[in-house]
């Protein structure tokens, strides 16, 4: 288990909603990357030095510091899609290999290269950026029903990485909620909502939508 990228965003006009810029176009970079926790859910601030993000309601912040994506589900995606699909593409800033991303539960913890430690908080919901972003018609509702939105994770121990770091799992929680379950849960399946209310490690306000929600 491995990353194959560390990618960095570079400020792109956002052409499908506001704010007026995005960060999604990720790239990868040489060298090593600090990764820090970010302070503030409302700076645009994210977990890799010289990254950052734009629509600060919905992005950034502790909970979702870092955004993995598995090179196996680009893979899968560039077949269907009939095109390339570069390390970066879907926004994530960690391109990984031989880690099922989507099956990994809420709260797992991955320590990267000799001493980051991250841990897997949420996963991804698309938006209408990402979908303007790789010019696939009807793509937020393809991406959800495959269920496999990659995962965010916060920063438990901060340090610096870079492509080809190993990656291990090195605490796994007592319960079955995976990535994928999430997902499932906070988009076309309500019924799997009340088995998120049992994570520890999911943010408080997502467990919020998951009360209002089953009230």
């Amino acid at each position: 288990m491995k990353l194959l990228s560390v990618n960095v965003g570079r400020p792109r006009t956002n052409h499908w909603q506001a704010p007026e810029l995005t960060g999604i176009d990720k790239r990868p970079v040489d060298g090593p990357v600090m990764v820090a926790a970010p302070v503030s859910e409302d700076t645009g601030e994210v977990g890799l030095a010289g990254d950052r993000v734009y629509d600060t309601r919905n992005h950034g912040g502790p909970d979702q510091a870092v955004y993995a994506y598995a090179r196996e589900d680009l893979d899968r995606w560039a077949d269907e899609l009939g095109r390339v699909l570069p390390n970066g593409v879907f926004g994530e800033n960690l391109t990984t290999s031989g880690i099922d991303v989507n099956g990994a539960l809420i709260g797992e913890r991955w320590r990267l290269g000799a001493r980051v430690v991250l841990e897997v908080s949420l996963p991804r919901i698309p938006c209408a950026t990402f979908q303007g972003w790789l010019e696939e018609k009807g793509w937020i509702k393809r991406f959800t029903a495959e269920a496999r939105p990659g995962a965010y994770l916060r920063v438990i121990e901060p340090g610096e990485i870079r492509a080809a770091d190993p990656v291990e799992v090195v605490h796994r929680p007592d319960h079955d909620v995976t990535v994928a379950v999430a997902f499932r849960a906070l988009t076309n399946e309500p019924e799997l909502l009340p088995r998120l209310l049992h994570v520890e490690a999911l943010p408080e306000y997502a467990k919020d939508v998951v009360r209002r929600r089953t009230d």
